[in-house]
């Protein structure tokens, strides 16, 4: 593996860091008003589901 000089690691590094393209606010606020959206449903999904299991086993628990 070939050793790279210091200043030369940094001038790539520079090099790489300038061709990054950070996302505007208004992508930003569109992608996190998405993702709590999502969390949302998700989180209301697997509240009915773990209502209706708990319920399902309780029946069955409860038939003897």
């Amino acid at each position: 593996m070939a050793r790279t000089n210091p200043m030369t690691f940094l001038q790539q590094v520079r090099q790489e860091a300038s061709k990054v393209t950070w996302p505007g606010r208004n992508e930003v606020l569109v992608s996190t008003l998405m993702v709590l959206v999502l969390v949302a449903f998700a989180s209301i999904f697997f509240l009915v589901a773990d209502q209706v299991i708990s319920w399902l086993v309780s029946l069955m628990l409860s038939i003897r």
